[in-house]
């Protein structure tokens, strides 16, 4: 079968892999729908990141090449041994997480902050940009009837965006700025949205994703390469926002966060980063502010797709592209290094 495979930075092939077979506890899957995410991007660009080279991941027991993809659906096509609770025919999207289940943080119910956390088709696994999938049948989960094939390759970015939201200290009512207005950063500010902040103020160089983050529910879209975005944002609310969602991955950004807040503040940093970032502590220590990261997500899949059935985080509004898998690299991966305006590019899996 076809599938996209990562070899090295700026090095992803189209390659023909023999088509996997579902073991024990595992679930075959004909992938329908995969989107690109951030992290592919990162991996594209500056990798390897999560992707294992020099030695195989504990969990996946694959290292590169690695099939990539971790943002798909698709339909159950072959049970394993000893799966029950699915059937063929299911629509399923997929929760793409490696953990152990054995370390402190699995033992606390906090998978996502596995001692080896890794992701399907980034850490191995059997990624969705290929024609089939095969994974444990413990990541994948029903798509209500009422969702498109489409909105379930966003319920893993969703995901992302809403338990960052659930994460931080925003509450009905506060304020919010989001800096950052790429897929991750407009599904946060519809997350912030759902949990009843008051005001969402974003900043994003690029016109088109401004636009949508307005379209979206935002209260401002500041442009940083015109004004002062700090400053702006703390005219429009006084002392500050309470919570501030860094989602870039730049390293000047991070201390904007930081100043964008009032006092005992929190700055939630969800993007991965491909180096490192500085910022004064002491504009930390005297507001007695918040740093605090998030990563993937746990336990949440059923409200996001839940939230989708109410109209959020909608495909309509958040895929500006649609792409065959011959064309990932071209009209993908470069597209996303060239095109600010792109937000979320889905690849459709081949036959």
């Amino acid at each position: 079968m076809k599938v996209a495979r990562w070899h090295a930075a700026r090095d992803i092939r189209v390659e023909e892999v023999d088509e996997p077979s579902p073991g024990p506890g595992q679930v075959k899957i004909k992938v329908a729908w995969t989107g690109i995410c951030g992290s592919d991007l990162h991996e594209y660009l500056a990798g390897p990141i999560f992707i294992p080279v020099d030695q195989s991941h504990p969990l996946s027991q694959g290292k590169a090449p690695i099939t990539m993809g971790h943002e798909f659906c698709g339909t159950v096509t072959e049970l394993g041994e000893g799966v029950d609770g699915l059937a063929v025919g299911d629509r399923v999207a997929i929760e793409p997480i490696f953990a152990c289940g054995d370390c402190a943080a699995c033992r606390d119910g906090k998978y996502n902050l596995c001692e080896n956390l890794g992701f399907v088709g980034l850490s191995g696994g059997y990624g969705g940009f290929a024609a089939h999938s095969v994974v444990p049948a413990r990541m994948v989960h029903k798509m209500p009837d009422g969702l498109s094939m489409e909105q379930g390759a966003l319920v893993e970015p969703a995901a992302v965006a809403l338990h960052a939201v659930r994460l931080s200290q925003i509450k009905a009512g506060d304020k919010a700025a989001v800096f950052g207005a790429g897929p991750i950063g407009l599904l946060v500010v519809e997350a912030l949205r759902v949990a009843g902040a008051s005001e969402i103020h974003v900043v994003e160089p690029s016109d088109i994703r401004r636009a949508r983050a307005l379209e979206l529910g935002a209260t401002s879209a500041i442009d940083p390469r015109d004004s002062d975005a700090v400053a702006v944002i703390r005219a429009a609310t006084g002392t500050g926002v309470h919570v501030a969602f860094e989602v870039t991955g730049v390293p000047a950004v991070l201390p904007q966060c930081v100043d964008a807040t009032t006092h005992e503040g929190q700055v939630l940093i969800v993007s991965i980063w491909e180096g490192e970032a500085a910022i004064q502590p002491n504009y930390l220590v005297l507001k007695e502010r918040q740093l605090k990261g998030t990563i993937a997500y746990r336990n949440i899949y059923p409200a996001v797709m839940a939230l989708m059935e109410q109209g959020y985080f909608s495909a309509e509004r958040l895929v500006t592209k649609r792409i065959g898998l011959d064309d990932i690299v071209a009209e993908g991966f470069e597209a996303l290094v060239a095109e600010k305006s792109q937000v979320k590019i889905l690849v459709e899996a081949p036959e």
